[in-house]
C-alpha cells in the first residue's frame, strides 16, 4: 500500500492529518455568488479542500431522461434535464472559483462525471480527481481519469465488494495513487446503516488508503471516521439547509462544518503516538495521590525490619509499595519515627 499521497501542498495518508473535504457539491444551486461564498466559508471553517461537481449533462443522460418531467420540492426545473443544467456552473465560473480558492489557501476539487468534465478539470489544474459513487462501476470513465496519473479519491456507495475490486483493478493499471471512501448513498443517511467498519474492510481487502464520505445528519460520524483512521473525510455543507435542491438536507451549515474540523483536529491531537509515558504534568498529581512505604510504628536504630512494621500511605514521594517486601529483614541503620516515609537508602541497609 502507498502510505501517503500528495494532494496539492497536503500529504495525505498514514501518520498524516486527516484531509477534510468540504463537499459543496451542487449546493450553490447554479449561482456563482453562492459558490464563491461556499469556497470562502469552507476555508474559514478550516477545511483542507472544497469540492464541487462537474457534469456535461448531455453526455451522461439519454434524451428521454433529460425530457422527463421533474417537479418536486427540490426541483430546479420542469424536466430532469432542466434541473441538472440549472445545477451546473460554467467553465468561466470554475476559473473564478479556482482563483478564489488559491487566494483563500484551500484546495479546489470537483467530481468528474464524464470524460469532457475530467478533461476540463485537468486543464483547470485540480491536484486530484474525485469520482462519485454513481461512477464506481463506470470503468471507461475510471480508466480515462486514471490515464492522467493524478491521485484519485473514489467513493464506494451503492456498490458491491466485487464492483469495487473491478474499479481498483482498472485504476491500478495506470497508478496506485488511490483513496477509497466508504459511503452510504442515502440522502440523508441514517446512523444505524453507516457501518464505519467497512473502512477497515476496504483497507484490508485492497491494501489501500481509506476514508469516509458522509451524508448523515450531525457531526458525530465524521469524528468517529477520523478516529478510526480515515485518511480523508468528506462532508456536505451548505449555506442554508432549508434551501431547495437535492443535497441541502443532508448537509451541514457552516457552524457545523467548523465544529467537524475543530473536533477532528482535537481528536488527532489526542491520539498521540501510542508510546506510554509518565508525563511531567502528572508528577505533582502522583506525588499527592500515589502511595509510598511508611512506618507503622517507631523503628529504633539496629532493629530488624518486619512487614508488620510497615504500611502503605500517601504521598507518593517515597519508595513505591512494591518495595515493601524487599525491606523485610533489613537492619535499620537509623531510627525512624512512626507514620513517616521510609527513605530510599533503606533498600541498601
Amino acid at each position: 500500500m502507498r502510505k501517503t499521497i500528495q494532494i496539492g501542498s497536503h500529504v495525505v495518508g498514514e501518520g498524516e492529518p486527516c484531509f477534510i473535504v468540504a463537499e459543496a457539491g451542487v449546493n450553490h444551486n447554479g449561482d456563482i455568488g453562492q459558490a464563491r461564498k461556499l469556497v470562502t466559508l469552507a476555508a474559514r471553517c478550516g477545511a483542507d479542500a472544497v469540492k464541487f461537481q462537474k457534469r456535461t449533462v448531455e453526455d451522461i443522460l439519454i434524451a428521454e431522461m433529460l425530457e422527463r418531467p421533474y417537479q418536486n420540492a427540490n426541483s430546479m426545473g420542469g424536466t430532469y434535464g432542466e434541473h441538472r443544467r440549472k445545477l451546473e456552473l460554467s467553465d468561466e465560473a470554475y476559473d473564478e472559483l479556482a482563483a478564489l480558492a488559491r487566494e483563500q489557501g484551500i484546495v479546489l476539487l470537483a467530481s468528474a462525471w464524464d470524460p469532457r468534465s475530467a478533461d476540463f478539470l485537468d486543464r483547470l489544474g485540480v491536484p486530484a480527481f474525485k469520482v462519485a459513487s454513481a461512477d464506481l462501476t463506470n470503468l471507461p470513465l475510471l480508466e480515462h481519469i486514471a490515464r492522467k496519473h493524478k491521485p484519485m479519491i473514489v467513493s464506494t456507495g451503492m456498490s458491491t465488494i466485487e464492483e469495487i475490486a473491478e474499479a481498483v483493478e482498472t485504476i491500478r493499471k495506470f497508478h496506485d495513487q488511490l483513496i477509497l471512501l466508504h459511503c452510504v448513498s442515502a440522502y440523508p443517511c441514517e446512523n444505524d446503516v453507516v457501518n464505519l467498519r467497512v473502512m477497515e474492510t476496504l483497507r484490508r481487502t485492497f491494501d489501500v488508503l481509506v476514508g469516509y464520505s458522509g451524508h448523515e445528519r450531525g457531526i458525530a460520524i465524521p469524528l468517529a471516521a477520523a478516529t478510526l483512521g480515515a485518511a480523508v473525510v468528506e462532508k456536505h455543507f451548505t449555506l442554508d439547509r432549508a434551501l431547495p435542491g437535492p443535497d441541502h438536507a443532508a448537509s451541514l451549515e457552516p457552524p457545523g462544518l467548523e465544529r467537524v474540523v475543530h473536533y477532528i483536529r482535537v481528536v488527532e491531537s489526542a491520539m498521540g503516538d501510542g508510546e506510554k509515558r509518565f508525563l511531567d504534568a502528572e508528577k505533582p498529581v502522583r506525588e499527592r495521590l500515589a502511595k509510598s512505604v511508611v512506618t507503622r510504628c517507631d523503628i529504633p536504630q539496629g532493629a530488624v525490619i518486619t512487614e508488620d512494621m510497615l504500611a502503605v500511605k500517601g504521598p507518593g514521594t517515597g519508595l513505591p509499595p512494591r518495595c515493601l517486601r524487599a525491606l523485610s529483614g533489613r537492619v535499620a541503620r537509623i531510627g525512624l519515627k512512626r507514620d513517616s516515609i521510609v527513605p530510599p537508602e533503606a533498600l541498601e541497609w
